[in-house]
C-alpha cells in the first residue's frame, strides 16, 4: 500500500522538479512554441483567406467563361445563319444564271432553227423554180418545135408585155 500513498517528501521533490522544468520551459521553450503556434495559426488563416479569394476568383472566372461561352454560341449561331443565307443566295444566283443560260440557248436554237427553215424554204423555192423552168423549157420545146410557132408565141408574149 505504500506504493499508492506517496510520502510528503516525494510530493515536495516532485513539485520542485515540476516547477524547475516549468520555469526552464517558460524561459526558453514557451516563446518559440507560442511563436510557432501563432505563425502556424496565421499561415492557416492566410491559407483559408487565400482559398476563399481563389474560390471567389474561380466563381468570377466561371461566370466570365459562361458569358464567353454564350457569346461564342451566339456568334456561332450568327455565323451559321449568315452561311445559310450565303448558301441560299449562291444557289438562287446559280439557278438564275442557269435559267438565263437556258433562255439564251433556247433563243439561239430558235434563231438557228429559223435560219435553217428560211434556208430550206429558199432552197426549196430555188429547186421548185429550177424544176418549173426545166418543165416549162421541155413543154415549150415540144410545143414550139418549129420556127413559125416560136415566132408566133414570141409575138404574143411581146404583145402582152406592151399591154401591161
Amino acid at each position: 500500500m505504500d506504493l499508492l500513498t506517496p510520502s510528503f517528501g516525494l510530493i515536495i521533490w516532485t513539485l520542485i522538479a515540476f516547477l524547475v522544468v516549468f520555469f526552464i520551459l517558460k524561459k526558453y521553450a514557451w516563446k518559440p512554441i507560442l511563436n510557432s503556434l501563432g505563425e502556424r495559426e496565421k499561415n492557416i488563416s492566410d491559407a483559408i483567406l487565400s482559398t476563399e479569394k481563389i474560390k471567389k476568383e474561380m466563381e468570377s472566372l466561371k461566370s466570365e467563361n459562361e458569358i464567353l461561352l454564350s457569346k461564342a454560341r451566339e456568334e456561332r449561331s450568327i455565323m451559321m445563319r449568315e452561311a445559310k443565307e450565303t448558301r441560299d443566295k449562291i444557289i438562287s444566283d446559280a439557278k438564275e444564271q442557269a435559267r438565263l443560260e437556258m433562255n439564251k440557248i433556247i433563243a439561239d436554237a430558235q434563231a438557228v432553227i429559223h435560219q435553217q427553215k428560211m434556208a430550206s424554204i429558199t432552197d426549196l423555192k430555188n429547186q421548185v423554180g429550177n424544176l418549173v423552168i426545166e418543165v416549162s423549157e421541155k413543154v415549150l420545146r415540144r410545143e414550139l418545135s418549129n420556127k413559125e410557132e416560136q415566132e408566133k408565141y414570141i409575138n404574143q408574149l411581146a404583145a402582152k408585155v406592151e399591154l401591161n
